[in-house]
Protein backbone atom coordinates (compact mmCIF):
# COMPACT_ATOMS: atom_id res chain seq x y z
CA UNK A 1 0.00 0.00 0.00
CA UNK A 2 1.51 3.69 -0.89
CA UNK A 3 0.40 6.02 1.75
CA UNK A 4 0.04 9.59 0.45
CA UNK A 5 0.57 12.78 2.93
CA UNK A 6 -2.18 15.05 1.82
CA UNK A 7 -0.89 18.40 2.63
CA UNK A 8 -3.39 20.73 0.10
CA UNK A 9 -6.65 20.99 3.04
CA UNK A 10 -9.37 21.30 0.06
CA UNK A 11 -12.77 20.78 0.23
CA UNK A 12 -12.49 17.94 -2.33
CA UNK A 13 -9.40 16.59 -0.45
CA UNK A 14 -11.11 16.25 2.98
CA UNK A 15 -14.25 14.67 1.22
CA UNK A 16 -11.98 12.31 0.09
CA UNK A 17 -10.60 11.74 3.44
CA UNK A 18 -13.97 11.64 5.43
CA UNK A 19 -15.31 8.56 2.48
CA UNK A 20 -12.70 6.46 3.28
CA UNK A 21 -13.15 6.88 6.60
CA UNK A 22 -16.93 6.11 6.77
CA UNK A 23 -16.28 3.42 4.09
CA UNK A 24 -14.17 1.49 6.60
CA UNK A 25 -10.63 2.88 5.63
CA UNK A 26 -7.59 3.92 8.13
CA UNK A 27 -6.47 7.36 8.08
CA UNK A 28 -4.28 9.58 9.78
CA UNK A 29 -6.27 12.81 10.94
CA UNK A 30 -4.71 15.64 12.81
CA UNK A 31 -5.76 16.81 16.19
CA UNK A 32 -4.61 19.56 18.78
CA UNK A 33 -3.35 17.04 20.94
CA UNK A 34 -1.04 14.53 18.73
CA UNK A 35 -2.25 13.07 15.24
CA UNK A 36 -5.06 10.30 15.42
CA UNK A 37 -5.13 6.79 13.54
CA UNK A 38 -9.05 7.07 12.57
CA UNK A 39 -11.84 4.63 11.79
CA UNK A 40 -15.29 4.33 11.51
CA UNK A 41 -16.00 3.87 15.76
CA UNK A 42 -19.30 2.06 14.77
CA UNK A 43 -17.53 -0.38 12.42
CA UNK A 44 -15.90 -3.40 13.78
CA UNK A 45 -13.77 -4.21 11.09
CA UNK A 46 -12.21 -0.83 10.39
CA UNK A 47 -11.52 -0.51 14.40
CA UNK A 48 -9.49 -3.99 13.62
CA UNK A 49 -7.83 -2.60 11.53
CA UNK A 50 -6.21 0.00 13.52
CA UNK A 51 -5.00 -2.37 15.90
CA UNK A 52 -3.66 -4.03 13.32
CA UNK A 53 -1.75 -1.11 11.99
CA UNK A 54 -0.84 0.03 15.25
CA UNK A 55 -0.11 -3.22 16.86
CA UNK A 56 -2.29 -2.37 19.92
CA UNK A 57 -3.40 -4.59 22.49
CA UNK A 58 -7.30 -5.15 21.97
CA UNK A 59 -8.38 -4.99 25.26
CA UNK A 60 -7.22 -1.35 25.14
CA UNK A 61 -9.97 1.22 24.77
CA UNK A 62 -10.49 3.62 21.95
CA UNK A 63 -11.32 7.12 21.82
CA UNK A 64 -14.50 8.50 19.52
CA UNK A 65 -14.03 11.80 18.01
CA UNK A 66 -17.33 13.53 17.22
CA UNK A 67 -17.47 17.12 15.30
CA UNK A 68 -19.83 18.83 18.08
CA UNK A 69 -21.62 17.86 21.23
CA UNK A 70 -24.97 16.64 19.78
CA UNK A 71 -23.47 14.02 18.04
CA UNK A 72 -22.68 12.10 20.87
CA UNK A 73 -26.19 11.38 22.01
CA UNK A 74 -27.15 8.27 19.97
CA UNK A 75 -23.69 7.02 21.58
CA UNK A 76 -24.68 6.75 25.43
CA UNK A 77 -27.40 5.97 27.71
CA UNK A 78 -27.28 8.98 29.44
CA UNK A 79 -25.74 12.23 29.65
CA UNK A 80 -25.49 13.43 33.20
CA UNK A 81 -25.40 17.11 34.49
CA UNK A 82 -21.57 17.42 35.64
CA UNK A 83 -21.19 15.50 31.89
CA UNK A 84 -22.86 18.63 30.65
CA UNK A 85 -20.96 21.27 32.53
CA UNK A 86 -17.89 19.69 31.59
CA UNK A 87 -18.44 19.53 27.77
CA UNK A 88 -20.01 23.39 28.30
CA UNK A 89 -16.35 23.68 29.68
CA UNK A 90 -14.10 22.37 27.64
CA UNK A 91 -15.34 21.19 24.39
CA UNK A 92 -14.23 21.55 21.46
CA UNK A 93 -11.18 20.95 23.69
CA UNK A 94 -8.20 18.13 24.79
CA UNK A 95 -10.71 16.39 27.42
CA UNK A 96 -12.11 12.68 26.65
CA UNK A 97 -15.06 11.84 28.85
CA UNK A 98 -16.32 8.31 29.21
CA UNK A 99 -19.91 7.48 29.74
CA UNK A 100 -22.40 4.67 29.69
CA UNK A 101 -22.36 3.36 25.98
CA UNK A 102 -25.57 2.36 23.81
CA UNK A 103 -26.38 -0.15 21.70
CA UNK A 104 -25.22 1.70 19.06
CA UNK A 105 -21.44 1.89 20.10
CA UNK A 106 -19.48 -1.80 19.18
CA UNK A 107 -17.61 -3.43 21.64
CA UNK A 108 -14.58 -2.78 20.05
CA UNK A 109 -13.95 0.65 20.31
CA UNK A 110 -14.54 0.53 24.24
CA UNK A 111 -12.06 -2.50 24.67
CA UNK A 112 -15.59 -5.03 26.54
CA UNK A 113 -16.06 -2.17 28.63
CA UNK A 114 -19.44 -0.80 29.20
CA UNK A 115 -18.48 2.48 29.01
CA UNK A 116 -17.07 4.70 25.72
CA UNK A 117 -14.89 7.69 25.75
CA UNK A 118 -15.72 11.00 24.01
CA UNK A 119 -13.76 13.48 22.66
CA UNK A 120 -14.75 16.92 20.85
CA UNK A 121 -11.44 17.72 19.49
CA UNK A 122 -10.55 21.40 19.01
CA UNK A 123 -8.82 21.05 15.42
CA UNK A 124 -11.29 23.25 12.76
CA UNK A 125 -9.59 20.39 10.06
CA UNK A 126 -10.56 17.55 12.42
CA UNK A 127 -13.85 18.79 12.85
CA UNK A 128 -14.50 19.28 9.03
CA UNK A 129 -13.70 15.77 8.77
CA UNK A 130 -15.60 14.56 11.36
CA UNK A 131 -18.84 16.29 10.77
CA UNK A 132 -18.10 15.33 6.76
CA UNK A 133 -17.45 11.49 7.69
CA UNK A 134 -20.69 11.68 9.26
CA UNK A 135 -19.84 9.30 11.78
CA UNK A 136 -17.78 8.91 15.15
CA UNK A 137 -14.42 8.32 14.06
CA UNK A 138 -12.12 6.28 16.56
CA UNK A 139 -8.97 7.53 16.64
CA UNK A 140 -5.85 6.58 19.30
CA UNK A 141 -2.61 7.67 18.42
CA UNK A 142 -0.90 7.57 15.09
CA UNK A 143 2.17 5.60 16.04
CA UNK A 144 3.14 1.76 16.47
CA UNK A 145 1.87 1.05 19.80
CA UNK A 146 4.90 1.58 22.33
CA UNK A 147 6.33 3.85 20.47
CA UNK A 148 6.31 7.82 20.96
CA UNK A 149 3.04 9.56 19.62
CA UNK A 150 3.42 11.62 16.55
CA UNK A 151 2.84 15.36 16.65
CA UNK A 152 3.55 15.92 13.25
CA UNK A 153 2.51 14.21 9.86
CA UNK A 154 6.07 13.07 9.22
CA UNK A 155 6.40 11.25 12.47
CA UNK A 156 3.07 9.08 11.67
CA UNK A 157 4.73 8.70 7.76
CA UNK A 158 8.01 7.14 9.61
CA UNK A 159 5.61 4.72 11.53
CA UNK A 160 2.75 4.07 9.20
CA UNK A 161 3.88 3.98 5.82
CA UNK A 162 2.88 1.31 3.83
CA UNK A 163 -0.09 0.34 6.62
CA UNK A 164 -2.89 3.07 6.18
CA UNK A 165 -3.78 5.09 2.64
CA UNK A 166 -3.83 8.29 3.77
CA UNK A 167 -2.24 11.08 6.11
CA UNK A 168 -3.83 14.64 6.31
CA UNK A 169 -0.84 17.25 7.20
CA UNK A 170 -2.24 20.12 8.97
CA UNK A 171 1.07 21.22 10.33
CA UNK A 172 2.54 20.19 13.93
CA UNK A 173 0.00 19.81 17.18
CA UNK A 174 -0.33 22.50 19.39
CA UNK A 175 -0.53 20.73 22.92
CA UNK A 176 1.65 17.91 22.19
CA UNK A 177 0.39 15.40 24.77
CA UNK A 178 -3.50 13.69 24.91
CA UNK A 179 -6.00 14.49 25.99
CA UNK A 180 -7.33 13.82 29.66
CA UNK A 181 -9.76 10.98 30.30
CA UNK A 182 -12.18 11.43 32.97
CA UNK A 183 -15.06 9.09 34.32
CA UNK A 184 -18.10 10.88 35.58
CA UNK A 185 -19.50 9.42 38.60
CA UNK A 186 -22.69 10.51 40.81
CA UNK A 187 -20.35 12.31 42.91
CA UNK A 188 -17.59 13.95 40.92
CA UNK A 189 -15.36 12.63 38.17
CA UNK A 190 -12.29 10.57 38.34
CA UNK A 191 -8.96 11.05 36.26
CA UNK A 192 -7.91 8.07 34.45
CA UNK A 193 -5.35 9.87 32.42
CA UNK A 194 -3.75 13.29 32.73
CA UNK A 195 -4.02 15.39 30.05
CA UNK A 196 -4.31 19.09 28.61
CA UNK A 197 -7.03 20.00 30.88
CA UNK A 198 -5.45 19.72 34.44
CA UNK A 199 -6.84 18.79 37.97
CA UNK A 200 -7.09 22.51 38.85
CA UNK A 201 -8.97 23.05 35.53
CA UNK A 202 -11.28 20.68 36.02
CA UNK A 203 -11.75 21.96 39.53
CA UNK A 204 -13.12 25.09 38.56
CA UNK A 205 -16.65 23.42 37.33
CA UNK A 206 -16.26 19.94 39.26
CA UNK A 207 -15.96 20.31 42.87
CA UNK A 208 -14.94 16.76 43.49
CA UNK A 209 -11.94 15.94 41.28
CA UNK A 210 -9.56 12.33 42.41
CA UNK A 211 -7.00 10.61 39.98
CA UNK A 212 -8.08 7.08 39.55
CA UNK A 213 -5.78 4.57 41.99
CA UNK A 214 -4.49 1.96 39.43
CA UNK A 215 -3.49 4.92 36.95
CA UNK A 216 -0.62 3.29 36.69
CA UNK A 217 -1.59 -0.38 37.35
CA UNK A 218 -0.45 -3.24 35.26
CA UNK A 219 -2.77 -5.75 36.98
CA UNK A 220 -6.04 -4.04 36.31
CA UNK A 221 -8.03 -4.40 32.45
CA UNK A 222 -7.54 -0.94 31.61
CA UNK A 223 -10.47 1.89 31.57
CA UNK A 224 -8.92 4.40 28.82
CA UNK A 225 -6.00 4.84 26.33
CA UNK A 226 -2.84 4.55 27.89
CA UNK A 227 -3.31 3.05 31.03
CA UNK A 228 -1.65 -0.14 30.68
CA UNK A 229 1.06 -1.68 28.65
CA UNK A 230 4.67 0.15 27.87
CA UNK A 231 3.80 3.33 26.23
CA UNK A 232 5.65 6.37 24.45
CA UNK A 233 9.11 4.54 24.98
CA UNK A 234 12.22 5.75 22.39
CA UNK A 235 14.38 3.41 20.48
CA UNK A 236 16.76 4.20 23.04
CA UNK A 237 17.05 3.64 26.91
CA UNK A 238 15.63 6.93 28.79
CA UNK A 239 16.16 8.38 32.03
CA UNK A 240 14.75 11.01 33.42
CA UNK A 241 15.77 13.87 36.45
CA UNK A 242 13.93 16.25 38.86
CA UNK A 243 15.23 18.80 40.34
CA UNK A 244 16.97 22.04 40.45
CA UNK A 245 19.57 22.86 37.38
CA UNK A 246 22.33 22.53 38.85
CA UNK A 247 21.78 19.50 40.42
CA UNK A 248 20.24 17.89 37.03
CA UNK A 249 23.59 18.67 35.16
CA UNK A 250 25.40 17.17 38.48
CA UNK A 251 23.61 14.29 37.39
CA UNK A 252 23.42 14.32 33.62
CA UNK A 253 27.49 14.81 34.01
CA UNK A 254 28.11 11.53 36.16
CA UNK A 255 26.15 9.42 33.91
CA UNK A 256 27.96 10.98 31.12
CA UNK A 257 31.36 10.06 32.59
CA UNK A 258 30.07 6.17 33.00
CA UNK A 259 29.42 6.26 28.79
CA UNK A 260 32.87 7.40 27.39
CA UNK A 261 31.82 4.95 24.41
CA UNK A 262 28.58 6.14 23.37
CA UNK A 263 26.39 8.70 22.00
CA UNK A 264 24.00 10.60 24.34
CA UNK A 265 20.75 12.73 23.75
CA UNK A 266 19.52 15.50 26.37
CA UNK A 267 15.98 16.90 26.37
CA UNK A 268 16.75 20.22 29.22
CA UNK A 269 15.77 23.07 30.35
CA UNK A 270 17.28 27.11 29.68
CA UNK A 271 19.49 26.75 32.68
CA UNK A 272 20.74 23.45 32.86
CA UNK A 273 22.00 23.30 29.18
CA UNK A 274 24.06 26.78 30.00
CA UNK A 275 25.64 24.63 33.07
CA UNK A 276 26.19 21.55 30.44
CA UNK A 277 27.08 23.28 26.78
CA UNK A 278 30.85 23.67 27.13
CA UNK A 279 31.44 20.36 28.76
CA UNK A 280 29.20 17.95 27.60
CA UNK A 281 28.50 16.65 23.52
CA UNK A 282 25.90 15.25 21.79
CA UNK A 283 22.47 15.75 20.58
CA UNK A 284 20.96 18.62 22.83
CA UNK A 285 16.97 19.99 22.44
CA UNK A 286 16.21 22.78 25.22
CA UNK A 287 12.84 22.93 25.89
CA UNK A 288 12.42 26.53 27.54
CA UNK A 289 13.46 28.11 31.04
CA UNK A 290 13.31 25.52 34.17
CA UNK A 291 9.70 24.49 34.76
CA UNK A 292 8.14 25.54 31.47
CA UNK A 293 5.50 22.33 31.19
CA UNK A 294 3.68 24.07 28.16
CA UNK A 295 6.92 24.26 26.28
CA UNK A 296 8.23 20.67 27.38
CA UNK A 297 4.56 19.09 26.73
CA UNK A 298 4.49 20.76 23.37
CA UNK A 299 7.81 19.34 22.84
CA UNK A 300 8.64 16.48 24.01
CA UNK A 301 7.41 13.61 21.58
CA UNK A 302 8.73 15.26 18.53
CA UNK A 303 12.17 15.33 20.35
CA UNK A 304 11.86 11.73 20.82
CA UNK A 305 10.97 11.28 17.34
CA UNK A 306 14.18 13.29 16.65
CA UNK A 307 16.29 11.61 18.70
CA UNK A 308 15.38 8.12 17.45
CA UNK A 309 16.57 9.57 13.74
CA UNK A 310 19.64 10.37 15.52
CA UNK A 311 20.59 7.04 16.57
CA UNK A 312 21.97 7.28 19.98
CA UNK A 313 22.91 5.47 22.33
CA UNK A 314 21.09 6.42 25.50
CA UNK A 315 18.38 9.51 26.62
CA UNK A 316 18.65 11.72 29.38
CA UNK A 317 15.80 14.03 30.35
CA UNK A 318 15.21 16.71 32.86
CA UNK A 319 11.41 16.26 33.92
CA UNK A 320 9.22 19.26 35.78
CA UNK A 321 7.20 19.11 38.88
CA UNK A 322 4.59 17.10 39.41
CA UNK A 323 1.45 19.61 39.23
CA UNK A 324 -1.00 20.98 36.69
CA UNK A 325 0.30 20.11 33.09
CA UNK A 326 3.30 18.53 34.60
CA UNK A 327 1.28 15.30 36.16
CA UNK A 328 0.64 14.96 31.77
CA UNK A 329 4.22 14.95 31.01
CA UNK A 330 5.74 13.00 33.71
CA UNK A 331 2.92 10.65 33.18
CA UNK A 332 3.98 10.41 29.59
CA UNK A 333 8.17 10.61 30.84
CA UNK A 334 7.77 7.84 33.27
CA UNK A 335 6.36 5.40 30.65
CA UNK A 336 8.57 6.39 28.10
CA UNK A 337 11.63 5.80 31.01
CA UNK A 338 10.39 2.70 32.17
CA UNK A 339 9.77 4.29 35.78
CA UNK A 340 13.25 5.16 35.46
CA UNK A 341 12.69 8.38 37.08
CA UNK A 342 14.89 10.27 39.67
CA UNK A 343 13.82 12.65 42.10
CA UNK A 344 17.11 14.93 43.25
Amino acid sequence: MDTKIITELTKENLQLVAHALRSGEVVAIPTETVYGLGANGLDEEAMDKIYAAKGRPSDNPLILHVSNAESIKPLVKEIPETANKLIHAFWPGPLTITLPKSDLVPNRATGGLNRVALRCPDHAICREILALAGVPIAAPSANISGRPSPTTAQAVYDDMNGRIPYIVDAGICTIGVESTVVEVRDDGITILRPGGITKEMLERVVEAVSYDPFLSSQNEAPKAPGMKYKHYAPDAPMRAFIGLPKAVAQAFTDVIDKQTTKRGAFLVSQETYDLLKNNVHGEFHVYGHCGDAVTLAHDFYKTLHYFNECGVDYILAEGVENSGLGVAIMNRMEKACGGNIIHL
